[in-house]
């Protein structure tokens, strides 16, 4: 009777997983999705909890109640700007548990594990000589221990060894990812943590995780091409290209002689955007890491009482994470229908007098349509450049993680606003009050 309840707890659990995946495709429904998603996990955790296998549960609970305080500390205290490696952590932990279970398994079973059961499962840029090809032969040296292992499933040597090496080739091919690709390598890696989390409930039977796995490394998957296509790259230029490296800048444009950027004070930027009947928004990594989504959120609202429009333009690779910029914008409880994906809103730049530019860079570089040379030509990119007026905050004229000049800087059009971009958005505020 027992296995009766566990399993349908299991199935529930996938169920809510899946509307909680499905919630998630929208901000709107997004909040809800996670809510679908948490209580899926709270039933599958229940229904783990009943399985006879466990004898006791003191060490459960210290687990349960450690790791509850270590997350609600991080959820409270971690700032936005550190989502991304606290995203990282978390795969990393996910692969890491994957492992134990593994190791687990086969100290219990040893020589008498059944051969079905074994699978095999893949796990600024820091680039060597011969780094591919080093990275290939590890693995093949890997492949070749799992291979041996089938046939000789005791040898405890070849087992650690293996798993030793895995974890270095996952350092190995984390080292030259550059900045501008972690977004993909993000969700890529999901992927492939959902995928040993499947293979782990082949290993212990356990229909939930197979499903949950299953579910998380296809969306990843998903989420990879659909991000990898926004930035006109494949996986193989993601991972073995080392995109946003000292190189990088090989192929850029010298600009020509005497051209020059056109500086703007918090009161004339703040001029342009009340007389704006419409203005777009642009957000970028800059932003997360000035903490500026509030300050954004008010001059939005300043806007709309003088009777203009604002809207938010999301690339789809905009900051370190995807969604980055949708979480922060959630935070700052900015309206979901404000929030436009690139496809949505780029022929409408030509009819927007202010395009406002916060902490964005490569993703608003027309470099990437004008410039068969530069390492980002074809990428997809804003069309910030055929708006009326442009307005970029930035705190200096260092390079993107591209590594190229962005011409976009240089343009008539454009005025430069530099300095911490919540101070400077935060003078604008100031002078559209007074004003």
């Amino acid at each position: 009777m027992t296995n009766y309840v566990i399993e349908a707890l299991y199935l529930a659990a996938s169920v809510l997983f899946i509307l909680g995946l499905k919630g998630l495709t929208s901000p709107a429904t997004a909040r809800r999705g996670m809510h679908y998603a948490e209580a899926g996990m709270l039933l599958a955790i229940i229904g783990t909890l009943m399985h006879h296998e466990i004898v006791r549960y003191d060490w459960i609970i210290v687990a349960l109640v450690l790791g509850s305080a270590i997350g609600a500390v991080i959820s409270i205290f971690m700032p936005m700007t550190a989502v991304p490696q606290r995203t990282a952590i978390s795969h990393m932990f996910g692969a890491l548990a994957a492992t134990l279970v593994g190791v687990s398994e086969y100290y219990r079973h040893g020589g008498q594990l059944d051969r079905p059961v074994m699978a095999l499962m893949r796990g600024a840029p820091i680039t060597y000589k011969l780094q591919n090809a080093s990275n290939l032969t590890l693995f093949a040296v890997m492949v070749g221990l799992f291979s041996y292992l089938v046939y000789q499933p005791s040898n405890y040597v070849v087992f650690y060894t293996m798993i030793g090496i895995g974890l270095l080739i996952g350092i190995l091919m984390v080292l030259p990812i550059g900045g501008a690709d972690m977004p993909v390598v993000i969700s890529l890696l999901n992927s492939y943590a959902g995928l040993a989390s499947s293979a782990t409930g082949f290993v212990l039977s356990n229909n939930v995780l197979i499903i949950a796995g299953a579910l998380d490394g296809a969306s990843g998957f998903l989420l990879s091409v659909l991000m990898s296509k926004a930035m006109n790259r494949s996986f193989r230029n993601v991972i073995f290209g080392a995109f946003g490296g000292t190189t990088a800048a090989a192929g850029a444009k010298t600009l020509p002689g005497g051209t020059t950027i056109r500086e703007v004070s918090p009161e004339d930027a703040a001029l342009q955007l009340g007389f704006a009947r419409s203005v777009i928004i642009v957000p970028g990594y800059g932003m997360a890491v000035a903490q500026a989504q509030h300050q954004v959120r008010e001059l939005a609202d300043l806007i709309h009482k003088r009777g203009g429009t604002v809207k938010y333009a999301i690339h789809p690779v905009a900051g370190r994470m995807p969604g980055h910029m949708n979480v922060l914008l959630a935070e700052a409880n900015v309206p979901y229908d404000q929030l436009y994906d690139m496809d949505q809103i780029n022929d409408e730049f030509e009819r927007a007098d202010v395009a406002l530019v916060v902490g964005a860079n490569d993703v608003v570089n027309p470099a990437a349509r004008t410039e068969p040379g530069s390492p980002i030509y074809g990428m997809p990119i804003l069309n910030v450049d055929r708006a009326q007026h442009v307005i970029v905050l930035k705190r200096s004229m260092n390079p993107g993680f591209a590594g190229i000049e962005n011409n976009l800087f240089y343009l008539p059009k454009t005025f430069m606003l530099f300095g911490h971009a919540k101070e400077s958005i935060q003078k604008v505020i100031n002078e559209l009050k007074t004003g």
